[in-house]
């Protein structure tokens, strides 16, 4: 039977998620589509126990991760039930949903019926009576944002997720929900999680993060080393057996082009120079912003995880020249 290491608080540094009480660490995990029903249970196992024996004590899913739908919340609730039970006030969990999960009318986008629908099916699945934080995970065009608003208000009335926060969601539609349901429901949504890296900082110049700190929320950051592109993996312009550009399908391998790999190779100088690799300094670009309560990094195994968490350590303030520099490639 597992148990977690007593030092596992000495690390992590926790965030707060907007004027809510609810501290993030720094870094999160999120299991995604390497967590499907022909992973090594083995290898998820250890990366669970990793990360919470270093102070990562939120985890990040949704309904339809795996591959098949469902598997990855499959997953980690049978690790959560058979290995964490003892520790689940220590834990923060969280889920998604939004994209197709069953087939029919039913199962996808904002609907009442499907959102409701699915985080029963995903408590199930996780073997949990609540989650701590539920997601839309993509604005819905055609359904009333009123009845998606409605239906997250409802979660929280249940007792079946404690926060509620949108993934995905623009600026100006957010600003619209969050007070739909602050003047509707007296419910305050607590986070928007949002793709983030050095190579896309669209929330920088779209106004997302401005909004976000004006409504008292903050973002929870996935993607934020592009897939694998802020690490060492491409410096030298390969494709790596097992990397995503490999498996040519959230990264393509045409991507890499000799005009790309030059550009990271000059980030790698940067971050050589600040003493962090290339996918630390990744990290750490994106924690020098207030509004980002945490940073949601995936992993293949342990390793990478540890990896991760040595940013914590190494980070330090940019100057505006770095940033520039930075920013200037990208």
């Amino acid at each position: 039977m597992y148990r977690a290491k007593t030092t596992r608080y000495s690390r992590m540094k926790y965030r707060r998620a907007g004027r809510s009480g609810l501290l993030m660490p720094e870094l999160s995990l999120g299991i995604w589509h390497n967590w499907g029903l022909y992973s090594d249970y083995d290898v998820m196992k250890d990366m669970i126990f990793t990360a919470f024996d270093n102070g990562i004590t939120h985890i990040d899913a949704a309904n339809n991760y795996g591959p098949p739908p469902g598997s990855a919340e499959e997953n980690l609730g049978k690790i959560l039930s058979c290995e964490l039970a003892g520790y689940r006030d220590e834990l923060l969990i969280s889920t998604k949903a939004g994209y197709e999960m069953w087939p029919g009318p039913y199962g996808n986008w904002g609907g009442r019926k499907y959102l409701m629908a699915s985080l029963d099916r995903s408590l199930e699945r996780l073997h949990l009576d609540y989650v701590d934080i539920f997601y839309h995970h993509r604005p819905d065009p055609d359904t009333p944002l009123e009845e998606t608003v409605g239906a997250l208000a409802d979660m929280v009335r249940s007792g079946k997720t404690i926060y509620v926060g949108f993934s995905n969601y623009p600026a100006e539609l957010l600003w619209k929900a969050t007070a739909m349901m602050e003047e509707t429901y007296s419910i305050h949504p607590v986070l928007d999680q949002v793709r983030y890296s050095i190579v896309d900082r669209h929330i920088e110049e779209d106004g997302l993060l401005q909004t976000v700190a004006d409504l008292g929320m903050s973002v929870s950051v996935f993607s934020p080393l592009a897939q694998g592109l802020l690490t060492d993996k491409y410096l030298k312009g390969d494709i790596p057996e097992n990397s995503r550009a490999k498996e040519n399908r959230f990264l393509k391998e045409e991507t890499i082009t000799s005009q790309l790999v030059a550009r990271l190779n000059v980030l790698n100088e940067i971050a050589e120079t600040r003493g962090e690799t290339l996918s630390e300094m990744a990290i750490s670009f994106i924690l020098r912003r207030p509004e980002v309560a945490t940073v949601i990094i995936g992993a293949r195994n342990s390793e990478q995880i540890r990896a991760n968490l040595n940013a914590l350590g190494k980070s330090r303030e940019f100057s505006d020249e770095e940033i520039g520099e930075i920013t200037g490639l990208f």
